[in-house]
């Protein structure tokens, strides 16, 4: 037996030994007290979220575009991963997210940056490996310039995963799946309050053995969290969370194109690399995180969090590039041949530690009442590595294989360099924002951040020790006009500020990264609250930033701007006591402008599609009690391949089908669940990146899962 296999085992055992007395002791009580309860999709609609502001406020009042899925959603979706969420919001794609690799997203049309755009609890965390989900209450998608929340952040937002705390009622759950080609998963969420309630706990723990829709790309993976509240006195609560994730898992390149101009026809299932040595990508990670609040008044408190994330990669890959053959770089042969490379990156760290202050109170001036907000917060991050190996693979004889036809090669022999600091970076921030009541329907927020970036980085020996230290002003404006109870119009004016792009192998300036660039963000829109449980929402937005692309000498340069104009549009919640929907759909027009070059201004920005749409719906069937059915489609328009637009991958639909019974089995609440993804089998290609000289990377095939949840 497999050790993630047997890890699953161990958790249901464990859970359905440590819990059947008391789940039968209390099910004859409970089944004349209770009536029974039915778990259907999307039941619970989060109205509320604290990755736009400083606070957790009701999205109607926000005057930013929001997502969010909470933990009830995620368990009836089945979503297991950021990857899995992503087919819920039109406005998240994919942007080098290989399989077995990093989970990599772009929001309305830019990619985020793996150091800053994904949060914890509105804390910085490296995007370097899957994100785990067992632990978080919601997900949370602020889409745009979050200059004022976060202060360096790419401009097409933040993803902020908030943790799962301690319940005042006993959670008991247990989750067990599978998947076609042998992909089995476990689960367990336990959390309550001890004898003495002032002390809460909440445990999760999975692990799971990963059999990809692509051949070989196969791993496993563990979680481990815990989180405590203690509540001090009345006024005083403090709160500690940990977590540990190790995963291991074969990564599986994309495709280039035939002869630099043609898209390769192959099964989507194909893998690139497969040599006999091939070994996984072994990613570890973890988080320490404290939140202490105290409350002077009632409308006055103060708030101190820290978090200090660990992450460790060794990073093995027999990797595809380009056609010797035919002097293509980048390029397959014309024949499906391509050059096979060793690379090998061993001891790669990070270690992010995050500090937040905020004082928030109410008060008034005059007529006008104030919601103030006012902090600092400082970041530090040191990255370390060594010189990876990347050279070509067996250079002396046969150097190459084929997509069509894998020809084995030996490998070049070798491993990466010492492990050394090569980059750190110290942000320390100040921020305040005041929301002020004009009148019973007018508000207006006003706030901003002062940014401090410093960075130092040495690449290489042979390079310039690069010095970074510059502060940055970071304003958010925004109107919100309450046209009714129940609906609000916004408009908002803010600049954001990212750290400059890393220059990618194969570029002259490798592993460089350019200096941090701000962008700048207008948006206008509409939300209503159509009744408590179904709310709707449209956005007109545009961005402008710096461009960033690689030259025709091979330098990676920031250069002209990437303006982004987009709709967005979302209703989510039920639309009948029987019906749940979701639709979420973005138009974007991208576009390159002010280079000097013909190929490239006016031309779309890459691997964005000029519209994509995704509608999600579940029916409770009235006629069988406990039974749900449910339908996603997911449509996404045709995306250019490279800058200069002369290839463009079609467009694609995908139907995804479930249901799901809820019902009692030996006196636990038990919620049996079945679905089929990619339910008529389509190939498509889901990924289009520019990384590394740009690769195409295709969806899953159909695949079935059945799951099953216990509450006891």
């Amino acid at each position: 037996m497999s050790t993630p296999k047997f890890a699953v085992s161990v958790i249901a055992m464990a859970v359905l030994q440590a819990f059947p007395g008391a789940a039968v002791a209390e099910t004859s009580a409970a089944e004349q007290a209770l009536p029974e309860v039915v778990i259907t999709g999307a039941k619970t609609q989060a109205s509320r979220a604290s990755v736009a502001g400083f606070s957790n406020a009701p999205l109607l009042e926000t005057p930013a575009s929001v997502s969010v899925l909470s933990s009830q959603q995620m368990l009836d979706l089945q979503i297991r991963s950021t990857t899995d969420a992503a087919k819920y919001d039109a406005s998240l794609s994919d942007a080098y997210n290989a399989v077995g690799y990093s989970e990599q997203f772009s929001i309305r049309g830019f990619k985020l940056d793996n150091s800053s755009s994904y949060r914890k609890d509105g804390m910085a965390i490296p995007g370097e490996t899957q994100i785990p989900l067992e632990n978080k209450e919601r997900l949370e998608v602020l889409k745009g310039l979050s200059g004022l929340q976060a202060g360096v952040s790419a401009p097409g937002g933040i993803v902020n995963y908030v943790t799962k705390r301690p319940t005042d009622t006993p959670v008991r759950t247990v989750v067990l799946e599978e998947r076609e080609r042998g992909t089995l998963y476990g689960a367990v969420d336990l959390g309550g309050r001890f004898e003495d309630n002032r002390f809460g706990y909440r445990f999760n723990a999975a692990a799971e053995r990963l059999r990809s829709y692509i051949k070989g790309a196969d791993g496993n993976r563990k979680f481990v969290s815990a989180a405590f509240d203690w509540k001090i006195s009345p006024q005083a609560l403090l709160q500690v969370d940990a977590d540990y994730q190790k995963k291991s898992q074969v990564t599986a390149p994309g495709f280039q194109l035939l002869n630099n101009l043609t898209l390769p026809n192959i099964p989507a299932d194909t893998m690139l690399n497969n040599q006999p040595w091939s070994r996984p990508v072994e990613t570890t990670s973890s988080n320490i995180g404290a939140r202490f609040e105290y409350k002077f008044t009632s409308d006055w408190s103060a708030t101190v969090s820290a978090n200090q994330h660990n992450f460790k990669r060794d990073d093995y890959t027999a990797f595809p590039y380009g056609c010797g053959a035919q002097g293509l770089y980048p390029g397959f042969c014309g024949n499906g041949d391509y050059d096979v490379y060793d690379y090998v990156s061993l001891g790669e760290k990070k270690s992010p530690l995050t500090v937040q202050a905020l004082v928030q109170g109410k008060f008034t001036t005059g007529s006008i009442a104030h919601a103030f907000t006012g902090g600092a917060s400082l970041f530090k991050n040191s990255e370390k590595w060594g010189d990876y190996l990347y050279v070509q693979a067996n250079p002396d004889h046969t150097a190459f294989s084929n997509i069509y036809h894998p020809i084995m090669v030996l490998p070049a022999g070798g491993t990466s360099g010492p492990v050394s600091e090569r980059r750190r970076d110290n942000e320390r921030a100040l921020f305040a924002q005041d929301i002020l009541s004009l009148n019973e329907q007018l508000k207006l927020h006003a706030g901003a951040r002062y940014v401090q970036v410093k960075r130092d980085e040495i690449v290489d020996v042979t390079l310039p020790f690069a010095h970074t230290d510059i502060g940055f002003w970071l304003p958010n404006v925004a109107l919100v006009y309450s046209l009714r109870p129940n609906v609000s119009v916004y408009t908002s004016y803010a600049q954001g500020l990212e750290h400059g792009g890393v220059a990618g192998i194969g570029t002259k300036n490798a592993g460089l990264a350019l200096a941090p660039g701000k962008s700048k963000q207008v948006e206008v829109g509409v939300k209503a609250d159509i009744h408590p449980d179904l709310s709707a929402s449209v956005a007109l937005f545009e961005i402008r930033k710096g461009l960033e692309y690689t030259d025709a000498q091979k330098y990676f340069v920031r250069n002209g701007q990437a303006q982004n104009r987009g709709l967005e549009m979302a209703l989510n919640g039920r639309a009948s006591r029987d019906l749940t929907v979701g639709v979420s759909a973005t138009a974007l027009n991208t576009r390159q402008r002010d280079t000097g070059q013909a190929d490239l201004d006016g031309k779309r920005v890459t691997n964005v599609a000029a519209f994509k749409s995704t509608v999600y719906a579940d029916y409770a069937v009235p006629q069988v009690a406990g039974l749900s059915v449910n339908a996603n489609w997911v449509y996404s328009g045709k995306k250019a391949f490279d800058k200069e637009n002369q290839v463009f991958v079609p467009a694609y639909h995908v139907m995804n089908l479930g249901g799901a019974y809820a019902t009692r089995i030996a006196g636990m609440q038990t919620t049996l669940r079945a679905s089929v993804d990619n339910a008529f089998d389509k190939f498509y290609w889901r990924d289009v990146t520019p990384d590394l000289g740009g690769y195409l990377m295709p969806g899953a095939t159909r695949t079935f899962r059945v799951s099953a949840q216990m509450d006891f």
